[in-house]
């Protein structure tokens, strides 16, 4: 697992490089799938890189990405292993250039997230778990294992999404009462609950699974949840949709986030 764990962070930068070749050219492709949301040439070539890195890592394990979503669920749900990928989590943020975007590579086994990277091409910023080995954040060649914020700041920490505050989040933000909030872009939202630097991350509208396995695996191997709103953990390709329902991300569960 620790040496599969290397290869993916490696593949994981390989690709980031692809990203920011286009990033900085400034010709981005932009075009548009058929739920409007933004697909770019970057988008693509990191696809291209990962789907061709896992086939010669592990070409026994299938592979559903975000650029290959048409995998009917009669094929799928026969699978008890699997990558989960989003070659470029954060296309709109990408396309502002504010950085906040991420490359988000999952294995998937039994519904669960067990191994996974988070890196951040522009940072060079990588996050890395697995099942059995640990957690990590590396940045400027520093490698260090991460950990949640157990006990909850008195005035809670709430990480929430750049561009897509719902008015669901609004309204839940209203009944938590005084709170530090803090916007983000991609998986990274995830990242700083992993690391302790947030306290929750309330997410009240559309995510796709791929948006979130890899992320998952981060705060989980930190020793923080991502639950469903009946309190269950989020779990993957177990229908047709590929829709995550809504859900939450925290450090400290003796606190009733959920419930608020």
């Amino acid at each position: 697992m620790n040496k599969l764990l290397k290869d993916i962070e490696l593949l994981a930068i390989e690709a980031g490089d692809a990203i920011l070749k286009i990033y900085e050219s400034g010709d981005f492709g932009v075009d548009h799938k058929s739920d409007d949301s933004p697909l770019t040439k970057a988008d693509l070539a990191a696809h291209n890189v990962i789907v061709a890195g896992l086939d010669k890592l592990t070409p026994e394990i299938p592979v559903l990405s975000e650029e290959s979503a048409s995998i009917p669920f009669e094929e799928r749900q026969a699978w008890t292993k699997y990558w989960l990928v989003d070659p470029l989590d954060g296309t709109k943020e990408f396309i502002k250039k504010n950085g906040e975007f991420t490359v988000n590579i999952a294995l998937i086994e039994q519904g669960k997230s067990i191994l996974s990277v988070v890196y951040v091409p522009v940072s060079g910023v990588n996050y890395s778990a697995a099942v059995g080995v640990g957690v990590f954040k590396k940045a400027e060649g520093k490698r260090s294992s991460i950990m949640v914020k157990k006990n909850s700041r008195f005035k809670p920490t709430v990480v929430g999404s750049r561009s897509h505050m719902s008015d669901e989040v609004k309204d839940y933000l209203g009944r938590l009462g005084q709170h530090e909030l803090v916007s983000m872009g991609s998986s990274l939202k995830f990242c700083l609950v992993a690391e302790g630097k947030a306290d929750l991350y309330p997410r009240l509208g559309l995510t796709s699974e791929w948006d979130t396995a890899a992320a998952q695996c981060i705060v989980e191997q930190a020793g923080g949840h991502v639950v469903t709103m009946d309190g269950k953990p989020l779990i993957y390709n177990t229908k047709e949709s590929l829709l995550n329902p809504h859900f939450m991300v925290f450090g400290d569960k003796s606190r009733h986030w959920v419930d608020i």
